[in-house]
């Protein structure tokens, strides 16, 4: 049977379109959205409808489809629609469907995440400010989003210079009997100690809110003007400090480009596409300060317009963001008003979303958006001669797309982990990192191939075939002979008898540059100057530092661990009542049964496992 060029066979694609077909005679003529399900019922695309019946027939009727829109009704198994009460709320639902599943035939934001904000955590007598990811509360004053965690913290630092709030945590607060360092170096303005009273704290914390509302300037007339009082009193010493604070003010002001033309409220997002690959680059803007940028590169296919990839984008990014009361655009994308009403029902505020192409700003971040796409554009280029040269040397007989690199972290069998970095056309693949803390209980400490061969087990028994686009074309081992017979053996034992490995060896001296490759046919030794051996190398060193980073973390994770959370039955609310009480697990240990009882929510049966878990621990010792 001659197959179409998108290589499916045609009764797969007229299968499909009769799917399609019955689908549509069967659900309700209203908005909503749809999912297409492939043979192993897993969704492949979502699309939303203003009118379901419709929508469905089209797929089923036209006989001018994109090449990519055959295939994915030739994979089409089975759909299932969800009605909603109008097309706003569908075009939402579509978006939290598309970011949950993140089907193979949508447009798809890529290494997206949740931005980090400045929280003042007003709830406190004396509020702390901190950085803070996740669902805001009503209680406490939030700002941001910052474009990173590092220009939070840098932001956090020069607050700390101008405002003086703590930062540290509630715990620490309360135990302090005499100032830390930071209130000796002018970072902080002791409110653990009582250096300064509740009323003076609250007028600080509201100076640094209205500063972070874009009033700084009222902020600096005050502050010059407390200064020029001190010096007329011959307070000197109390100048400079309200000198300084001026000085840190200012450099915050120059450092986030506070100026008069600046957006007030507003994210700035222009889309720039070239060789089918496309940048998104968004700019924060709050109260006339850029709390700075990021880039984005969605997944889409050559047939998606400019206008569907930033209408995709758009409703994906603000699926659990909040907007700002305006977004600048350069181009307009697909369903406009569609999209302004639908994140106006969301987030119950208005939002204007204004189309600004010559606005010098918007220029500007065309220009950045440009730039960037094209560093990328050269840096795939490279990664693509670089795996072409790696197939070679190898000889795979084939150029590998996605790399997966094995290695272990412990520490004498201690936190034991087992890390997995990916490797792709674009670079290193970061959301495809994961760790696996070992589970099983039969692999004794420091073994190093126990712990490869439960971590390959976990990873390859997810997978079905080599062709699930989920799995890797080639593996990297950190190791020598046994661990590459270690990976060989399991892997064929889980059916993967075709999937290549490569072990990297340090050899003998353990130098760089000494590398030894062990494959199914041979070890190769590459030339000192190749650029397959520095690839293979950074790879390496990139997995390494993956899995000491991760294991350091998981170590000072368990160093630090509460002894409350050995305790069966105590949940976070009442760890969290008994800290708050006691203010710190050393405390309740020296507590009486009859102090436990009067902490609110902890009941007699609660507070007798408590005291016992304590006792009991000490006459062990």
């Amino acid at each position: 049977m001659k197959l179409p060029k998108n290589g499916c066979k045609m009764n797969s694609l007229e299968k499909g379109k009769e799917i399609f077909k019955r689908k549509s005679k069967l659900c309700s003529n209203s908005p909503g959205v749809y999912q297409v399900f492939d043979e192993r019922n897993k969704i492949i695309y979502v699309g939303k409808a203003k009118n379901l019946p419709n929508r469905l027939s089209n797929y089923a009727s036209s006989s001018t489809q994109p090449i990519r829109t055959e295939r994915m009704i030739a994979s089409t198994i089975r759909i299932d629609t969800i009605s909603t009460l109008n097309e706003s709320e569908a075009l939402l639902l579509e978006a939290n469907l598309i970011k949950k599943n993140k089907p193979r035939y949508n447009v798809l934001l890529k290494d997206d995440k949740s931005f980090p904000y400045i929280q003042i955590r007003s709830s406190h007598d004396f509020p702390q400010i901190t950085k803070f990811r996740g669902k805001h509360n009503d209680k406490d004053i939030y700002f941001g989003p910052f474009a990173s965690i590092a220009s939070a913290n840098w932001t956090i630092k020069m607050l700390q210079k101008v405002f003086q709030l703590r930062v540290c945590d509630d715990n620490t607060f309360k135990g302090r009997s005499r100032p830390c360092i930071l209130y000796q170096i002018k970072r902080c303005s002791g409110p653990c100690t009582n250096e300064i009273s509740k009323v003076d704290y609250a007028e600080t914390v509201k100076e640094c809110t209205n500063f972070l509302n874009g009033k700084s300037r009222d902020i600096q007339k005050k502050l010059s003007h407390q200064m020029e009082k001190q010096s007329e009193k011959l307070n000197y010493e109390k100048a400079a400090i309200l000198r300084d604070r001026i000085k840190s003010l200012t450099y915050i002001q120059s450092s986030q480009n506070i100026q008069k033309n600046n957006l007030k409220d507003a994210d700035l997002i222009v889309s720039f596409r070239k060789e089918n690959v496309t940048c998104i680059v968004i700019f924060f803007y709050r109260s006339k300060q850029n709390w700075g940028s990021q880039y984005f590169y969605p997944k889409h296919d050559y047939e998606d317009s400019d206008e569907h990839i930033l209408k995709s984008f758009l409703m994906q990014f603000y699926e659990n963001k909040e907007p700002p009361p305006e977004i600048v655009l350069n181009l307009c994308p697909e369903n406009e008003n569609l999209i302004k009403s639908a994140l106006e029902k969301k987030f119950n505020k208005k939002i204007s979303l204004k189309i600004l192409p010559k606005n010098s700003m918007v220029k500007n971040a065309v220009k950045n958006a440009e730039e960037q796409l094209q560093l990328k554009i050269i840096s795939h280029e490279k990664n693509n001669s670089l795996l072409l040269s790696l197939g070679e040397r190898f000889k795979l007989n084939f150029t590998p797309s996605l790399i997966e690199v094995y290695d272990n972290s412990h520490n004498q069998g201690d936190s034991n982990i087992g890390a997995l970095i990916a490797f792709g056309k674009d670079g290193f693949i970061k959301n495809r990192y994961r760790k696996f803390n070992i589970k099983s209980k039969n692999i004794k400490s420091n073994d190093d191939y126990g712990m490869l061969s439960e971590v390959i087990e976990r990873r390859f028994s997810k997978i079905h075939s080599l062709s699930d686009e989920n799995a890797p074309d080639l593996l990297l081992i950190d190791g020598g002979k046994g661990q590459y017979s270690v990976v060989r053996n399991k892997l064929n034992d889980l059916g993967f008898h075709d999937l290549k490995i490569i072990a990297i060896s340090k050899g003998k001296e353990r130098n760089k540059g000494n590398e030894k490759f062990i494959t199914d046919e041979e070890t190769i030794q590459l030339e000192k100057n190749d650029p397959v051996l520095f690839l293979m190398q950074r790879i390496r060193d990139e997995a390494h530092r993956f899995a000491i980073t991760t294991h350091r973390k998981k170590k000072n994770k368990n160093m630090f661990k509460s002894p409350l959370e050995e305790i069966d039955g105590i949940g976070s609310k009442r760890k969290k009542a008994l800290l708050s009480h006691f203010g710190s697990a050393k405390a309740i240990e020296g507590a009486s049964l009859d102090d436990i009882k009067s902490v609110e929510g902890i009941n007699e049966s609660s507070a007798i496992k408590i005291y016992n878990f304590f006792h009991k621990k000490k006459n062990i010792l």
